[in-house]
Protein backbone atom coordinates (compact mmCIF):
# COMPACT_ATOMS: atom_id res chain seq x y z
CA UNK A 1 0.00 0.00 0.00
CA UNK A 2 1.46 3.47 -1.11
CA UNK A 3 1.61 6.14 1.60
CA UNK A 4 -0.68 8.26 0.77
CA UNK A 5 -3.17 5.47 0.43
CA UNK A 6 -2.57 4.16 4.24
CA UNK A 7 -3.05 7.82 5.41
CA UNK A 8 -6.08 7.81 3.86
CA UNK A 9 -6.82 4.47 5.50
CA UNK A 10 -5.48 5.30 8.79
CA UNK A 11 -7.58 8.57 9.31
CA UNK A 12 -10.71 6.77 8.08
CA UNK A 13 -10.11 4.22 11.20
CA UNK A 14 -10.15 6.76 13.15
CA UNK A 15 -12.61 8.67 11.33
CA UNK A 16 -10.83 11.68 10.79
CA UNK A 17 -10.45 14.18 7.70
CA UNK A 18 -7.36 13.39 5.28
CA UNK A 19 -6.03 16.20 4.13
CA UNK A 20 -2.76 15.15 4.40
CA UNK A 21 -2.99 13.08 1.34
CA UNK A 22 -3.12 16.17 -0.79
CA UNK A 23 0.42 17.68 0.23
CA UNK A 24 2.29 14.26 -0.82
CA UNK A 25 0.28 12.93 -3.64
CA UNK A 26 -0.23 15.10 -6.47
CA UNK A 27 -0.81 18.97 -6.81
CA UNK A 28 -4.36 20.47 -5.63
CA UNK A 29 -5.78 20.39 -9.30
CA UNK A 30 -5.49 16.61 -9.48
CA UNK A 31 -7.33 15.95 -5.98
CA UNK A 32 -11.09 14.78 -6.05
CA UNK A 33 -12.70 15.21 -2.09
CA UNK A 34 -15.58 12.85 -1.45
CA UNK A 35 -17.54 14.59 1.95
CA UNK A 36 -20.01 12.88 3.46
CA UNK A 37 -19.85 12.03 7.50
CA UNK A 38 -16.54 11.09 6.31
CA UNK A 39 -13.42 12.99 4.18
CA UNK A 40 -11.99 11.25 1.26
CA UNK A 41 -9.20 13.20 -0.65
CA UNK A 42 -8.37 10.86 -4.18
CA UNK A 43 -5.14 11.81 -6.11
CA UNK A 44 -5.44 10.77 -10.09
CA UNK A 45 -3.38 7.37 -9.03
CA UNK A 46 -5.84 6.09 -6.60
CA UNK A 47 -8.92 6.72 -8.98
CA UNK A 48 -6.95 4.78 -11.31
CA UNK A 49 -6.85 2.16 -9.18
CA UNK A 50 -10.63 2.06 -8.37
CA UNK A 51 -13.03 -0.17 -10.98
CA UNK A 52 -12.41 1.59 -14.39
CA UNK A 53 -15.72 2.39 -16.32
CA UNK A 54 -15.73 3.60 -19.92
CA UNK A 55 -18.10 4.19 -22.97
CA UNK A 56 -18.07 6.08 -25.95
CA UNK A 57 -20.27 8.73 -26.43
CA UNK A 58 -20.67 12.19 -27.97
CA UNK A 59 -20.78 15.55 -26.27
CA UNK A 60 -22.28 19.18 -26.74
CA UNK A 61 -18.34 19.95 -26.09
CA UNK A 62 -16.87 18.21 -27.97
CA UNK A 63 -16.68 17.03 -31.99
CA UNK A 64 -18.06 13.73 -32.84
CA UNK A 65 -17.59 10.73 -30.62
CA UNK A 66 -15.16 9.76 -27.59
CA UNK A 67 -13.94 7.03 -25.47
CA UNK A 68 -14.20 8.35 -21.60
CA UNK A 69 -12.61 6.51 -19.14
CA UNK A 70 -12.76 7.19 -15.30
CA UNK A 71 -14.63 5.93 -12.74
CA UNK A 72 -18.17 5.33 -12.45
CA UNK A 73 -19.77 7.43 -10.02
CA UNK A 74 -21.70 4.93 -8.08
CA UNK A 75 -18.50 3.35 -7.24
CA UNK A 76 -17.21 6.49 -6.10
CA UNK A 77 -20.19 7.21 -3.71
CA UNK A 78 -19.80 3.42 -2.20
CA UNK A 79 -16.35 4.82 -0.75
CA UNK A 80 -18.27 6.39 1.65
CA UNK A 81 -20.71 4.15 2.25
CA UNK A 82 -23.07 6.58 2.95
CA UNK A 83 -25.98 7.22 1.40
CA UNK A 84 -27.89 10.66 0.44
CA UNK A 85 -30.51 12.19 -1.47
CA UNK A 86 -27.93 14.68 -3.37
CA UNK A 87 -24.92 15.28 -4.34
CA UNK A 88 -23.48 18.75 -4.44
CA UNK A 89 -20.34 18.76 -7.31
CA UNK A 90 -18.48 22.15 -7.27
CA UNK A 91 -15.87 22.79 -9.94
CA UNK A 92 -12.62 24.40 -9.16
CA UNK A 93 -13.69 27.95 -10.34
CA UNK A 94 -16.82 27.65 -7.66
CA UNK A 95 -19.31 26.87 -10.46
CA UNK A 96 -22.02 24.08 -8.29
CA UNK A 97 -24.90 22.01 -9.27
CA UNK A 98 -26.82 19.32 -7.72
CA UNK A 99 -26.73 15.95 -8.95
CA UNK A 100 -29.56 13.29 -7.94
CA UNK A 101 -28.19 10.60 -6.05
CA UNK A 102 -30.58 8.16 -7.99
CA UNK A 103 -28.02 9.37 -11.24
CA UNK A 104 -25.09 7.03 -10.07
CA UNK A 105 -26.32 3.86 -11.46
CA UNK A 106 -24.16 1.46 -13.31
CA UNK A 107 -24.03 2.05 -16.71
CA UNK A 108 -24.67 5.69 -15.83
CA UNK A 109 -22.36 8.53 -15.12
CA UNK A 110 -18.42 8.74 -14.26
CA UNK A 111 -16.07 10.82 -13.23
CA UNK A 112 -13.82 11.18 -16.32
CA UNK A 113 -9.79 11.81 -16.02
CA UNK A 114 -9.13 10.48 -19.97
CA UNK A 115 -10.57 10.97 -22.74
CA UNK A 116 -9.55 9.00 -26.20
CA UNK A 117 -6.46 7.60 -24.12
CA UNK A 118 -5.63 11.03 -23.19
CA UNK A 119 -5.58 12.45 -19.51
CA UNK A 120 -8.05 15.24 -19.44
CA UNK A 121 -6.00 19.02 -19.21
CA UNK A 122 -6.78 21.10 -16.33
CA UNK A 123 -6.96 23.71 -18.28
CA UNK A 124 -9.58 22.83 -20.20
CA UNK A 125 -12.07 20.09 -19.17
CA UNK A 126 -9.98 18.23 -16.52
CA UNK A 127 -8.68 17.17 -14.61
CA UNK A 128 -11.67 15.66 -14.41
CA UNK A 129 -15.72 15.75 -15.90
CA UNK A 130 -18.56 14.18 -14.65
CA UNK A 131 -19.62 12.73 -18.32
CA UNK A 132 -22.76 10.64 -18.90
CA UNK A 133 -23.36 8.14 -21.39
CA UNK A 134 -25.16 11.07 -23.74
CA UNK A 135 -25.92 8.52 -26.25
CA UNK A 136 -27.30 5.38 -25.01
CA UNK A 137 -30.13 6.51 -23.16
CA UNK A 138 -32.91 9.58 -24.35
CA UNK A 139 -32.99 10.98 -20.30
CA UNK A 140 -29.28 11.60 -20.28
CA UNK A 141 -30.08 13.78 -23.25
CA UNK A 142 -31.06 17.83 -22.43
CA UNK A 143 -30.33 21.01 -20.73
CA UNK A 144 -30.76 19.80 -16.81
CA UNK A 145 -28.30 16.45 -17.70
CA UNK A 146 -25.97 19.01 -19.65
CA UNK A 147 -25.48 21.13 -16.37
CA UNK A 148 -24.97 18.28 -13.72
CA UNK A 149 -21.83 17.31 -16.66
CA UNK A 150 -19.44 19.02 -14.58
CA UNK A 151 -15.80 19.49 -15.61
CA UNK A 152 -12.90 20.97 -13.47
CA UNK A 153 -14.93 18.87 -10.81
CA UNK A 154 -12.91 19.18 -7.50
CA UNK A 155 -15.28 18.14 -4.54
CA UNK A 156 -18.56 16.18 -4.18
CA UNK A 157 -20.74 16.18 -1.06
CA UNK A 158 -23.07 13.99 -0.23
CA UNK A 159 -26.70 15.61 1.02
CA UNK A 160 -30.04 15.59 1.96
Amino acid sequence: MTRPRLLVALCLSLALPAPIVAQEAAPAAMDLTLRGDSVVTFDLAALKDMPVSSFETSTVWTDGVSRFTGVALVDLLGVLGEKGDSIRAVARDGYAVEIPVSDAVPEGPIVAYEMDGVPLDADMMGPYWIVYPYDSDPAYRGEEIEARSIWQLDTLELGD
